[in-house]
């Protein structure tokens, strides 16, 4: 049996209840949304849970209205909610009849915008959480070379071994093309869509560039970017959005696609150990994919960004919030070297801050206003 390993979220998740009507947990298939509500719950006794995949709970709301009223005085537990995303509507009048914090924790295997139900109904009465695989900030008693290799899912990264995680990794793959995306609604061949994926991969941390994968599947440019969509929205690819700030430059106007998981990444592309890993050509954008999902989860209120201009200069990710701007560049090395380019893009994009993220052991100076450091330095900083 896997340890529990309490989440950095869960005291978001509890501070949450106590100050709103409704708070809901979105987050991929098997990434631990049940476990931290079951941590959550244990702080409401006389809580109601609710799997709706199971036939028996999704009974029990044959009249929701009645059931939320036979038992308003409690916290409800909603997991797997779309599997009954009708019942939105319902959840707005039981809200504003009680007028309570605490009412409803909700579990989603889909974004808010593939239960557009929810914001929808529920507008100034729900609060969101995306929960991620566990970040390396979570698991500081795992090497950091497993964790990269394994990603963050908690029975991939908790495996016995490395073969138990990847047959694992393999297994969800499968379901989540076969079974789950069924089961959210679309009609889309698995074989297409697991296609389109594996092609993604292979396209880790470059330039969307949606003709040329439409010719390859031999499909339209919009059912592209349809699948895309789906599989951005399912929480298993990031698309990083090109830098739209004051330059005089030219921009990149394309976005970039990141498997979000590098362990599903290294599935998809049959990368099965890190002796595979470090022979593979993917290995400096996989490790650019895993330093820029552990910032990003971990920094969820800045806008991130690329900046790479016309002529190929490029910076792998600029963090904006409010008026401050920090420029960050990834490289797997570690002895990283950076070029005339990226000074030069520093120049105009102006940054606050620059920094470095490579395989080093401790922060040093590369160049002015240039810090090297490793991915744990730079989140423990930026942090402060």
């Amino acid at each position: 049996m896997h340890r529990l390993i309490d989440r950095n979220i869960t005291s978001t998740v509890r501070e949450r209840l106590r100050t709103t009507q409704a708070v809901a947990l979105l987050g991929a298939r098997q990434v631990g949304k049940s476990t931290i509500a079951g941590m959550v719950l244990k702080d409401f006794p006389d809580a109601l849970y609710l799997d709706l995949e199971r036939p028996s709970d999704l009974t029990k709301l044959t009249d929701p209205e009645a059931f939320f009223s036979q038992f308003g005085d409690r916290l409800i537990c909603l997991d797997e909610i779309q599997r009954a995303p009708d019942i939105f509507p319902v959840l707005r009048g039981v809200i504003d009849r009680h007028r309570r914090n605490s009412q409803f924790l909700i579990l989603g295997s889909a974004s808010r915008d593939l239960i557009r139900q929810s914001s929808e109904s529920l507008a100034g009465r729900i609060s969101y959480i995306e929960i991620t695989p566990f970040t390396r900030e979570e698991l500081p008693r795992v090497p950091d070379s497993t964790h990269w290799l394994r990603g963050g899912y908690p029975r991939s990264i908790l495996a016995r071994d490395d073969e138990e995680s990847f047959q694992w990794r393999e297994d969800y793959v499968r379901t989540f093309l076969e079974r789950d995306i069924p089961q959210l609604g679309f009609r889309i061949p698995a074989a297409a869509l697991g296609r389109l994926w594996r092609m993604l991969a292979h396209s880790h941390g470059q330039v969307l560039n949606t003709s040329k994968l439409a010719g390859s599947m031999g499909v339209s440019s919009h059912t592209v970017r349809n699948y895309i969509d789906i599989l951005e929205q399912t929480f298993v690819l990031r698309v990083l959005p090109p830098y739209s700030g004051n330059t005089k430059k030219r921009l990149v106007k394309s976005p970039k696609v990141y498997i979000r998981d590098s362990g599903l990444l290294h599935t998809l592309l049959g990368i099965e150990t890190m002796e595979d890993l470090f022979s593979h050509p993917v290995y400096g954008s996989s490790f650019e994919g895993y330093a820029v999902e552990n910032i990003l989860t971990r920094f969820p209120r800045w806008q991130p960004s690329f900046y790479r201009t016309s002529n190929g200069t490029e910076i792998d990710l600029v963090m904006t919030k409010g008026t401050g701007k920090v420029a960050v560049e990834i490289k797997a090395s570690s002895s990283p070297k950076v070029s005339k380019g990226f000074q030069n893009s520093i120049e105009s994009l102006s940054p606050d801050r620059t920094f470095l993220i490579a395989q080093v052991a401790d922060e040093y100076p590369l160049a002015e206003k240039v810090s090297v450091l490793p991915l744990h330095a730079f989140i423990a900083k930026m942090g402060r």
